[in-house]
């Protein structure tokens, strides 16, 4: 094994891999000292040193002095088999003092002899045996690594690139890993492109047994608030605040938002001028339409606006434990503040909290004289 050409190589690993290059040497001690164990000595008192420097690769045994030989105990267990109890210290690494003052004279118990041992053909007959240790070592390695650039990206929205796909899933290209988007994570009706570059919201990250498991989705309510947020730079400063978001994917969902700045309209922030900042999260969004709704602490009158595009409402909180509210609209606005299969009533309850009970006059007066 030359040794400029293994830290040559090791260099590549280290900046190609973007990991510690004392993992990757820790690994390469730990295959050479397996592989010296099989070829050459099967006794376990020996360690490797690999020169952080040069390269150069030693080889030695070492044994620790004790004051008398520690072969492990025999002891009965609770239904009193006997159980052999290894020694502290390996028996190959032990030494007496008696016999380790005749090598050094002056040496302590306690203390560690070492000679070096490494055979002359140690570098071609360990190769293999270490390329193959390496090989997994710094697969482990680049798994942490990835797992730890990720590990704060939950819950955030990332660009990819779409690379693969099977009969359930797209594997989106994000720089060192792929993640996983299925297409039930997808919006409905939208059509992807492979090689295309697309949005994505991060919902899991964990670290599997084949590799870094990355969740991806674009049906998520995260997805549209990380939206917002990337195309807003009121949300980012602070100046307006993203109260919830409730969402159904392909059809609707509904922002609430507020501003801390009297003289900044959250709701006219969000959409800009002549509808560039709301476009662009349309555009985005696959045509799904979204309900920018102005959040109040008042909740009659959170709800009311919750309930658009639905208007003159008329909101009285029925139940304020139960959070139960009951939402009088005349009957043109009946069909808007219900919507399509009800999804609008449903949106709205699940952005305020409340649960909605939307009725019109006449039909609180007919329940009246039942």
């Amino acid at each position: 094994m030359n040794s400029k050409e293994f830290i040559k190589a090791l260099d590549h690993i280290v900046e190609e891999k973007n990991i510690s290059k004392d993992v990757v040497f820790e690994a390469m001690e730990l295959a050479l000292q397996t592989a010296y164990k099989k070829n050459f000595d099967s006794k376990t008192n020996v360690r490797v040193d690999i020169n952080r420097e040069t390269g150069d690769i030693k080889v030695f045994s070492y044994q620790i002095v004790v004051e008398d030989l520690d072969f492990g105990t025999e002891e009965e267990d609770e239904e009193g088999n006997i159980v052999r109890i290894a020694p502290e210290i390996n028996l190959d690494a032990q030494i007496t003092l008696e016999e380790a003052r005749e090598i050094v004279p002056n040496i302590e118990i306690g203390e560690t002899i070492e000679v070096e041992v490494t055979p002359k053909d140690f570098g071609r007959v360990a190769a293999g045996t270490a390329k193959q240790v390496l090989t997994q070592k710094v697969r482990e390695a680049e798994k942490n690594s990835i797992i730890e650039e990720f590990a704060d990206k939950e819950f955030e929205l990332m660009l990819g690139l779409v690379a693969m796909e099977d009969s359930k899933n797209y594997y989106i290209d994000l720089g060192r890993t792929r993640g996983i988007l299925a297409k039930s994570e997808c919006i409905p009706g939208e059509e992807i492109k492979m090689g295309s570059n697309i949005k994505v919201y991060i919902t899991k990250v964990e670290n599997g047994t084949k590799g870094p498991l990355i969740l991806l989705s674009r049906k998520h309510y995260g997805f549209v608030k990380r939206l917002f947020e990337s195309e807003i730079p009121e949300l980012q400063d602070g100046t307006i605040e993203l109260y919830a978001v409730a969402r159904e994917a392909g059809i609707r969902s509904k922002v609430a938002v507020y501003s801390t700045n009297e003289k900044v309209d959250p709701i006219g922030a969000c959409i800009g001028e002549r509808g560039s900042r709301i476009g662009s999260i349309l555009k985005e969004l696959n045509g799904e339409k979204v309900d920018l709704v102005l959040y109040n602490e008042n909740p009659e009158d959170f709800i009311k606006n919750a309930l658009s595009p639905a208007k003159d409402v008329i909101v009285n909180i029925t139940d304020a434990v139960k959070k139960e509210a009951l939402a009088i609209v005349n009957d043109e606005n009946l069909s808007l503040a219900i919507g399509k299969k009800g999804s609008n009533v449903k949106l709205a309850s699940k952005l305020t909290k409340y649960k909605i009970d939307v009725k019109t006059l006449v039909q609180i007066q007919e329940e009246g004289n039942r």
